[in-house]
C-alpha cells in the first residue's frame, strides 16, 4: 500500500511541474503584460525604438476612389436600310468621318430609271391641270374632271418622293462625326439590312463609366467633379458627373454613374480602364493621423502616445478614412506626439526612443 502511495506522490509533483511550465509559455492577455510590465523594474524594462510624428491640424480631402471604364460618347454598328449589291465604298479604315459623309452605297440603277420615268410625266400632268383648270373657269369642264388630274399629279409627286426615299436607302451616311472601324464587307458582296459594314465610334466626348456604394449614392449628383487616371498617362484627366442610374442594382448594391470627358485631342479611347478619384469634400482643421498608427483592440480603437519617455494608449474615435489618414473625432489635441512604428509591440508604460518624428 505505501508502494502505491509513494507514486502516486510521484505523480502528481510531475504533473505539478509540468502544468506549471506550460502555463509560463502560455501568451498573456494585453492587461496581464501591461500589469507584468508595470511591476518590472525601470532598469529590467526593454527600451523599444519607435518613429513618431506631431499631431498637427490640416485639411483633410475625403476621397472616395474606384474602378471604372471609357465608353464611347455614341458607338453604333453601320447597315443599309436595304439590299442590293455594294457598288461603292468611300471610306479609310479608322479615320474620321463627318456627320453626312457618304460611306458606302448600293446598286440602285433600277430606282433611277424609275425615278428617271416618273419625272418625264410631270411636264404633261402639270400641263392636263393648268388646261383644266382654265376650262373649269369657262364653266367648260366639270369640277370632278379637274379634281380627278389633280389627284393625278399629287399621285406622280408621291410616287417620285417615294423614289428618292428609296434611292436614300441605298446611300449609307455617317449619323454622327465618329471614327470608323474596320470594313467587314469587300466591294461588290450583296449586303443587307442584317450586314454590318463597319462599326461608327464617337470619341469627342468621352465618357466614363463606374460604380459608386450604396452608403456614396446621396452625395453624387449631376455636375460632381472627379478626376481620373489611365495606364500610359502621367496626369490626371477632369471629368464631370452628367447621369446616374436611376436605381441602385439590387445585387451589387452600388450606383452606375457616368461622367463626361470633352477628349477634345482624342488621346483616349473607349474601352479603357480608368482609375477614378471622386472629391467629397474638404475639412478644414482636421486631426487626422496615418492609417498605422490605429491599434483596433476588443472593438475599440487605440493610439499611442508619447509621454514623458513611456507610450500611454488612448481611446480614439474615428471619421473618415482617406488612402493613408484616418480622421480622429475625439481622443487626440493638436500637439500630441502619436507612435507610428511598432504599434503590436507597445505595452502600457513601456519605454521607447523616439527615432524619428515629424
Amino acid at each position: 500500500m505505501n508502494k502505491w502511495i509513494k507514486w502516486g506522490i510521484i505523480v502528481a509533483i510531475i504533473a505539478g511541474l509540468t502544468g506549471l511550465g506550460i502555463y509560463s509559455f502560455t501568451p498573456r492577455e494585453n492587461t496581464e503584460l501591461n500589469e507584468a510590465d508595470r511591476k518590472m523594474p525601470a532598469e529590467k524594462k526593454q527600451l523599444l525604438n519607435v518613429n513618431a510624428q506631431v499631431v498637427r491640424p490640416h485639411v483633410l480631402t475625403d476621397k472616395l476612389f474606384v474602378s471604372g471604364k471609357l465608353i464611347p460618347d455614341e458607338e453604333v454598328d453601320l447597315s443599309f436600310e436595304t439590299s442590293g449589291k455594294i457598288v461603292d465604298i468611300n471610306f479609310q479604315e479608322g479615320t474620321m468621318v463627318s456627320q453626312g459623309q457618304l460611306l458606302a452605297k448600293v446598286n440602285d440603277s433600277q430606282l433611277q430609271a424609275q425615278l428617271q420615268r416618273l419625272e418625264a410625266q410631270m411636264p404633261l400632268a402639270e400641263d392636263r391641270v393648268f388646261r383644266q383648270n382654265a376650262l373649269l373657269q369657262r364653266d367648260a369642264v366639270s369640277k370632278e374632271a379637274y379634281e380627278q388630274v389633280k389627284t393625278e399629279l399629287a399621285t406622280l409627286h408621291a410616287d417620285i418622293e417615294n423614289v428618292r426615299a428609296t434611292i436614300d436607302m441605298t446611300e449609307l451616311r455617317a449619323p454622327f462625326d465618329g471614327v470608323i472601324g474596320l470594313r467587314q464587307v469587300s466591294m461588290g458582296a450583296y449586303a443587307s439590312p442584317t450586314t454590318v459594314i463597319a462599326k461608327l465610334t464617337k470619341i469627342k466626348p468621352i465618357k466614363v463609366e463606374f460604380a459608386v456604394p450604396e452608403r456614396y449614392a446621396r452625395k453624387i449628383r449631376k455636375g460632381t467633379k472627379l478626376s481620373f487616371k489611365v495606364e500610359g498617362h502621367l496626369d490626371a484627366f477632369e471629368a464631370e458627373v452628367y447621369a446616374l442610374e436611376s436605381s441602385i442594382d439590387p445585387e451589387t448594391h452600388a450606383l452606375t454613374v457616368r461622367a463626361i470627358y470633352p477628349n477634345t485631342r482624342a488621346e483616349l479611347l473607349p474601352g479603357r480602364y480608368a482609375d477614378v478619384e471622386l472629391r467629397q469634400g474638404e475639412i478644414q482643421d482636421a486631426i487626422a493621423i496615418p492609417s498605422e498608427a490605429i491599434v483596433p483592440e476588443m472593438g475599440q480603437n487605440k493610439v499611442f502616445v508619447y509621454r514623458s519617455g513611456i507610450a500611454m494608449p488612448v481611446d480614439v474615435e474615428i471619421g473618415i478614412r482617406t488612402e493613408s489618414e484616418v480622421q480622429i473625432l475625439r481622443g487626440l489635441a493638436a500637439g500630441d506626439t502619436i507612435l507610428t512604428s511598432g504599434t503590436l509591440q507597445l505595452r502600457t508604460g513601456m519605454p521607447v526612443k523616439l527615432d524619428n518624428i515629424n
